[in-house]
């Protein structure tokens, strides 16, 4: 199982994304658990995930993350991906930050 943690302001606004990326995940035949967190909580999640993505919106903390996250993946959300809620092309993203 892959685990994959996105970043957002208050882990709220990601939560259909979540659920858009789960599904597609599902349909794809791949075992992932992805969750959202808010920036006020990612701290105590960092030994958890695989992939670690950035909502736009907290981009700027992409060096800080980088810095905890002991060599995993880290990338900011395509923002477009983003703002249409777009599973496919947010999980797209995640497997090719895992070389899949």
């Amino acid at each position: 199982m892959k685990k994959v943690m996105l970043i957002c302001s208050a882990g709220m606004s990601t939560s259909l994304l979540v659920s858009k990326m789960q599904k597609e995940a599902e349909a794809r035949g791949l075992d992932f658990e992805i969750w959202a967190v808010g920036t006020a909580g990612f701290k105590k999640e960092m030994s958890k995930p695989d992939v670690i993505l950035l909502g736009p919106q907290v981009r700027f903390m992409k060096a800080e993350v980088t810095d905890l996250a002991n060599g995993k993946p880290v990338d900011v959300i395509d923002t477009m991906a983003y703002g249409r809620v777009d599973g496919a092309s947010v999980l797209n993203q995640v497997l090719k930050l895992l070389g899949q």
